[in-house]
């Protein structure tokens, strides 16, 4: 008689984790006692926020599984969002909201003793961008999430991300900013799919197996790309997407030999090197060194995330292409990424032996080019023979590429040798360069920008030629930012009272936020408004007050300007503005005042003198207002230090007036404007990115607008005199003397003659004197307005009701209509 067979149980046959609170607590205790190995002894915060967020993240681990399962399963379209920047922040938050898990964690950690705003400040921001590219990026996935479209995000996971930075005497200073150093609760380590990437070597011809001369990269100094998977869950839906970050790795620990024969360093140089590609956010690329190692990063991202789709693909089709195109899209976050459409053309070619009609025909079928900047020297440029040195075979192909287009351009254009040079994917300058962007336009069949005007203007200037050769591929996809996390995450007062008004509907359809707008004509709701602005304003005040030594009073009105220092978004026509109301509170002006607390943030590039100066023009007027007795409470101003996401989580919902003030025709779209109008400030703006848009849905009444149009700053090009300006105006001309004589710097002569000698420069290219009127203007009428607070409230909720264009669902929607054509992934529950 013969046994019976014993059950084989799967590995993954594990009972789906609860959601009570009750079952929060139980894992929150196994984790700090058995995946920590922890005692009460132990206890601090930073293991407390551990053992939570392992508790939160076994629950996204399931939706997760599930998820890839049914991607799987379904075998549909995919897209593949190629970013050097994801900035998202910090995750145990974003991940109790999305998994609907706030009431039980809230009474968890109550049960436990345990509060909750403490767990969540435990968590460092991770180090994964700069600002509003790297923001945007991850708003994107978050809806892709929540939209359930089969979107994975790659990029690079740096040690060190975007610098701390400090003010120290009113002047910038950077530190290193290891996010990484208590390791990161949320990331998986895979490294079952770990990728070689080459640099150096040379091209060498060969015969295949059927006598065809084929090309290969040979000699190759190789390093490893090893993923890390990070999940994104969507909103209450079961959806967890997939964020693969890349590490760089040597493909051995040392050289033996070397270190064997007593060359120690030697013997570690290689592994230092490969490592240093995925170590430091962005490297400064003023020098040499710092461009060959941003141009390893950007290869390195292409070339592992493009190997790993293809992994993925042959597992499945095995070496058939045929349908590769109709199942795949890779979307170009800006310029950084765009040496993918050579990869691709070198994968498909030189790996399985495509024919260069077959592999362009599915290079230019699968990729997608959104471009984030008007300002052409922002567009990549990388000296030919930089390319030749690291990337010997992509430059065989990009030159390829271009003798193509070049010959098709002939064709159409005979005998227009100016346009042919002005397109060419090569520039011939005196340094050989390959233009980034125009590899990407020639290889990819879709190109947007990111705001109306900025698609205008890519289609009317920067990328003209292009246009008028491939109208078809151009198109716009104004931004958005996620209002799950920039509302009903980072303002619960307003969230809660929205909620209980019209519904939670508006959390994903944002559109809903409309029924807000009748309510704005009732005074309780008016009232209950007012509070949730008090209260967040008095949040901000205790971190202004704990960060900067300043206290800004709640009932003043709290004017922000955050975002990344440049002059193009015009922080210096703030601190005019500033000038010149302490100029009239010195010269007794001060009837029918508006008190005001003017909070400026934002990091400069570390070899960026200019905005360099500007911090400390600001940082000194600062010190100089705030303590001046005459002022008192009429006027305060701070530089707020280490600008970052979980910063703005506090500022956003407690400002008042927005600053856009960018000049016309700059900024490609902005987020942080549709962030603190969602919040409910007010907008004081040019007629720049989607400044307009905003304007457009919330009206003309609730918007402070000032400045010269786009077309004006173009007209003014050749006959612009700032000093004729000056000289006219004199409340201008007391602030420039406030500067110039030295009020702003006293025991530091001549230290702001940079920023006044550009502001009175005739090719300032900002025109900041030319708009400083208008400006003046446009906070006088605000500051009227801010005075009648039913008014203002009033103003303040018609911004929020008409913020639903600007969600990133409507802009991943448009995406996916548009352009990817992706079937939304519903997973099944096991």
């Amino acid at each position: 008689m013969s046994k019976a067979q014993p059950h084989i149980r799967s590995i993954t046959e594990v009972p789906r984790v609860g959601q009570s609170s009750d079952d929060l607590i139980q894992g929150i205790q196994r984790h700090f006692l058995r995946t920590l190995g922890l005692s009460e002894a132990c206890i601090s915060d930073h293991y407390k926020y551990q053992a939570l967020a392992l508790t939160i993240r076994d629950r996204l681990m399931e939706n997760w599984r599930d998820t890839k399962e049914a991607v799987q399963e379904t075998n549909g379209k995919r897209t593949y969002y190629l970013s050097l920047e994801f900035l998202i922040g910090r995750a145990l938050g974003n991940a109790i909201l999305n998994l609907g898990l706030n009431e039980q964690t809230t009474k968890a950690l109550h049960d436990l003793g345990i509060n909750c705003e403490e767990m969540i400040e435990a968590e460092h921001d991770a180090g994964l961008g700069n600002g509003g590219l790297g923001r945007l990026a991850a708003c994107f996935i978050d809806s892709c999430a929540t939209l359930q479209l089969p979107v994975t995000g790659y990029g690079i996971r740096y040690e060190y991300g975007m610098f701390r930075q400090s003010i120290v005497n009113g002047f910038q200073q950077e530190a290193p900013d290891h996010w990484l150093r208590e390791g990161n609760i949320w990331e998986m380590e895979r490294p079952e799919y770990t990728q070689a990437v080459h640099f150096g070597g040379y091209s060498e011809t060969y015969h295949d197996d059927n006598g065809n001369m084929r090309l290969r990269w040979v000699n190759t100094n190789d390093v490893l790309a090893v993923p890390f998977d990070t999940p994104i869950p969507g909103y209450k839906n079961g959806t967890v997407n997939t964020l693969r970050l890349w590490k760089s790795t040597a493909t051995d620990e040392f050289d033996l030999g070397e270190f064997n024969a007593g060359d120690y360093a030697g013997s570690v140089a290689q592994k230092n090197n490969a490592e240093h590609i995925s170590m430091v956010l962005y490297p400064n690329d003023s020098n040499e060194n710092g461009k060959e190692l941003r141009l390893r990063q950007q290869y390195f991202l292409a070339s592992a995330s493009i190997k790993d789709v293809i992994r993925q693909w042959v597992e499945v089709n095995g070496e058939d292409f045929t349908h590769f195109a109709a199942k795949n899209c890779f979307q170009l976050n800006d310029t950084h990424p765009t040496v993918s459409v050579a990869e691709l053309m070198r994968i498909l070619m030189d790996d399985y032996w495509l024919t260069w009609d077959d592999a362009w025909e599915i290079t230019q079928n699968t990729m997608a080019y959104t471009n984030h900047t008007l300002l052409p020297e922002a567009l990549e440029r990388w000296p030919v023979h930089l390319f030749s040195r690291l990337l010997p075979r992509v430059l065989d192909i990009i030159y390829e590429i271009n003798a193509r287009f070049l010959q098709d351009l002939a064709k159409k254009y005979p005998g227009d040798v100016a346009r042919q040079r002005r397109m060419s994917i090569i520039e011939e300058s005196d340094v050989q360069q390959v233009r980034m962007a125009y590899l990407a336009i020639v290889g990819s069949f879709s190109i947007n920008g990111v705001a109306q005007l900025h698609s205008d203007l890519l289609a009317e200037g920067l990328f003209n030629d292009f246009y008028q050769l491939w109208p078809e591929k151009f198109n716009n996809k104004t931004n958005g930012v996620t209002q799950r996390r920039w509302m009903a995450w980072c303002n619960k007062p307003l969230s809660k009272l929205i909620t209980t008004h019209i519904g939670d509907g508006w959390i994903t359809q944002l559109d809903e936020l409309k029924q807000l707008a009748p309510l704005a004509d009732k005074p309780a709701f008016r009232k209950q408004w007012a509070a949730c602005k008090l209260e967040n304003k008095e949040r901000l005040s205790a971190v202004v007050k704990d960060v900067c030594g300043v206290a800004f009073s709640p009932t003043a009105m709290f004017d922000i300007q955050v975002k990344r220092i440049h002059e193009y978004k015009r922080q210096l026509l703030n601190v005019l503005h500033v000038i010149h109301l302490y100029d009239r509170i010195k010269r007794g002006d001060t009837d029918n005042w508006t008190n005001r607390c003017v909070l400026i943030g934002g990091k400069a590039a570390p070899g960026y003198y200019m905005a360099k100066q500007i911090i400390k023009l600001v940082s000194n007027v600062a010190d100089v207002v705030n303590s001046d007795p005459d002022v008192g409470d009429k006027l305060k101003m701070v530089f707020f230090p280490n600008y970052r996401v979980s910063a703005m989580e506090v500022i956003a919902p407690a400002a008042d007036l927005s600053e856009q003030i960018s000049t016309a025709g700059k900024e490609a779209s902005g987020t942080g404007n549709m962030k603190f109008m969602m919040n409910g400030a007010l907008t004081i703006g040019t007629l720049d990115g989607a400044n307009i848009e905003i304007r457009e849905e919330v009206g003309d009444k609730n918007f402070f607008l000032f400045g010269l149009t786009a077309e004006e700053v173009e007209a003014s090009r050749g006959n612009y005199n700032p000093n004729t300006i000056i000289e006219a105006d004199d409340d201008f001309k007391r602030v420039m003397n406030l500067i110039e004589c030295g009020h702003f710097s006293q025991f530091e002569p001549g230290l702001f003659t940079s920023i006044t000698g550009a502001i009175r420069c005739n090719d300032d290219p900002w025109l900041t004197a030319a708009d400083f009127r208008s400006y003046i203007e446009a906070q006088q009428k605000a500051s009227m307005a801010y005075q009648d607070k039913e008014q203002w409230t009033k103003m303040s909720i018609y911004n929020t009701a008409y913020s639903g264009k600007f969600s990133t669902d409507r802009t991943m929607h448009d995406y996916n209509r548009d352009i990817w054509k992706l079937k939304p992934v519903k997973p099944q529950t096991s």
